[in-house]
């Protein structure tokens, strides 16, 4: 926790060498370096390009037997035993029938490959023919557990396909094989390559049984397969669509990847969607416009306060901040003495604040925190200690501002699992920086729409940043109502809901380092958003009138300044449409 004076510190951080303060030089840089990267992922090229595609179609056989033919129907999908992944081929000779499955795959003329697969049981074949060389294969008499097996061939001047096939023995028991792979150039059409991984898979607007997902275009794609749980579930020419048929409540892990003619990309990165338990919004029991602040446990030379003196215009005051224990992701919490508060009556002033119609919450991070969720165990420990601060001190929920980052698939983990305990009252709310939302394909952002159905409202932090892109592609600077509007764009353009985007800003020029602008500035963008009036260069191509509101570092500030900031923004944020 920050304890310090405001010359080193603000909002609980240290101004650190790396990701918290961004002079406009270095951001103007970075957000250049997003720009490019945006490009080279349009592009298909770059690292993931650089990845060596396998040529083999559904070779894991997360897809049953799509793309292969057994003869004498002798082959099968299995869940067990697996190599990797959720399937394999079960195959099972009779009588003369060796069990051979197949699959023809483009190759090009006088170029060389390397065929490889994983297997297990008696006499199992691993071969390619039709190679216009010397057809090869390869064998292992015996695998009790799962052996990999290679061989090398090169094709002759005219061959453009070739079969790789998998085979046992006369009167053998059923042997399995697993993740087949055939590396070398692409065939199909003449100087046609096998496209790069999709980049930028996002999952966003989950329903109760069904989730949206987008991915950004691939260079020499001419169509996408999209897996879920590692099984093929659709094939789609466009950059999105939407997965049907799913349970409620239920998290979900997708991947896609591109074709062409000459063969499928490796998959992409995975996400994970989760669909909502009826169509319910969640979000706790918070106003349609909400303001929040933050409350500081520590003194850093703002005004010190108790729960009692925070403004009246805040409707969700977020306590700052939890303690991280020696257990991983478990959080604790304990009032600093230099307060001079006493534990009851920082509980009965909670109630009070409660009373009178406002979410108090605990938030978790800060320059300072310490707390990760980095595993399973770490996202059960997260819920089961937050849920038991709650019940110790009346929280009414979270508040997410871990500074290093965040693990998605734990996180959505752990504010899931909290949500179950706590209920649909649960408010959750989230402070990422503004470099943390500038993609779909961020942790946070991930995070954000993984619990869309219940989360209460992202307030990203639009200050101590520097210059970033805005949904436009343009840079915008901190400190603009333009920087406000063009950045909230991306959040609304990627998926959350209006009442899920809030506006945070210091409270006034000592509460950060850079990005302060005057409330006015802060409810103009809020008019911008919401009724497209009060804007600065950039304009919306449409009106938000459900936008949440705004937040601030902090109440303390704020109060240092005579409450200039929450007088300004809050009567505004509860008058907006």
């Amino acid at each position: 926790m920050d304890r310090a004076p405001r010359s080193r510190y603000t909002r609980g951080r240290r101004w650190p060498t790396g990701r918290r303060r961004i002079n406009r030089g270095l951001a103007s840089a970075a957000a250049s370096a997003l720009a490019a990267t945006a490009i080279v992922a349009l592009g298909g090229s770059g690292a993931q390009a650089a990845a060596e595609p396998n040529l083999i179609q559904n070779p894991g056989f997360e897809s049953g037997l799509n793309g292969w033919t057994c003869s004498g129907g002798s082959g099968s999908a299995a869940t067990s035993p697996v190599h990797a992944g959720t399937g394999s081929l079960k195959a099972t000779p009779a009588g003369a029938d060796q069990a051979r499955c197949s699959q023809t795959v483009s190759v090009l003329p006088n170029s060389a490959y390397e065929l490889s697969g994983w297997v297990q049981g008696g006499y199992v074949y691993l071969g390619a023919s039709g190679t216009g060389t010397t057809d090869v294969s390869t064998w292992s008499a015996s695998a009790s557990d799962w052996k990999q097996l290679s061989t090398k061939f090169t094709t002759g001047p005219n061959t453009t396909s070739v079969t790789v096939y998998t085979h046992g023995w006369y009167g053998q028991p059923a042997y399995h094989a697993d993740d087949l792979q055939l590396n070398g150039p692409g065939g199909g059409t003449p100087g046609e390559e096998v496209p790069a991984a999709p980049a930028g898979l996002a999952a966003s607007a989950p329903t109760s049984s069904s989730v949206t997902l987008s991915w950004n275009p691939t260079k020499g794609a001419s169509g996408y397969n999209v897996y879920q749980d590692g099984k093929k579930v659709q094939a789609v020419t466009a950059t999105s669509t939407t997965v049907t048929g799913l349970a409620a409540s239920t998290s979900y892990k997708f991947q896609v990847t591109a074709t062409n003619s000459a063969g499928e990309s490796p998959k992409s990165a995975e996400v994970t969607g989760t669909t909502t338990a009826g169509g319910g919004d969640g979000g706790g029991s918070v106003p349609k416009h909400a303001v929040t602040g933050y409350w500081q446990n520590f003194n850093n030379g703002a005004t010190v306060q108790k729960i009692s003196d925070v403004q009246d215009q805040y409707d969700i005051i977020a306590v700052a901040f939890a303690d991280a224990t020696g257990t991983p992701g478990a959080v604790d919490f304990n009032l600093d003495p230099a307060l001079n508060y006493s534990e009851a009556q920082f509980k009965a002033d909670i109630k009070a604040k409660q009373a009178a119609g406002k979410s108090v919450i605990l938030s978790v991070g800060g320059e300072k925190g310490t707390v990760s969720v980095g595993s399973s165990a770490a996202a059960t420990n997260f819920a089961n200690s937050l849920y038991a601060q709650m019940q110790e001190f009346g929280f009414d929920g979270v508040d997410i501002d871990l500074e290093n980052g965040l693990n998605p698939t734990y996180m959505t983990q752990a504010l899931r699992a909290l949500s179950a305990k706590a209920g649909p009252d649960l408010v959750i709310t989230m402070a990422p920086q503004t470099i943390d939302m500038q993609s779909t394909s961020g942790g946070y952002f991930q995070t954000a729409l993984n619990i869309k159905d219940i989360l209460t409202v992202v307030n990203m932090q639009y200050y101590n940043s520097g210059s970033m892109l805005g949904c436009d592609g343009n840079v915008y600077s901190q400190g603009t109502v333009d920087f406000l509007t063009a950045l909230a764009c991306i959040q609304l353009q990627g998926g959350l809901k209006p009442s899920q985007v809030g506006l945070g800003l210091p409270a006034s020029t000592r509460g950060a380092g850079g990005g302060y602008v005057s409330p006015t500035v802060v409810n103009n963008a809020l008019d911008c958003l919401a009724k497209g009036t009060n804007c600065g260069r950039f304009k919306p191509s449409t009106t938000y009138p459900d936008i949440r509101g705004a937040m601030t570092w902090s109440t303390n500030w704020d109060a240092t300044a005579g409450n200039a900031w929450s007088n300004v923004v809050g009567p505004h944020v509860h008058k907006l449409p």
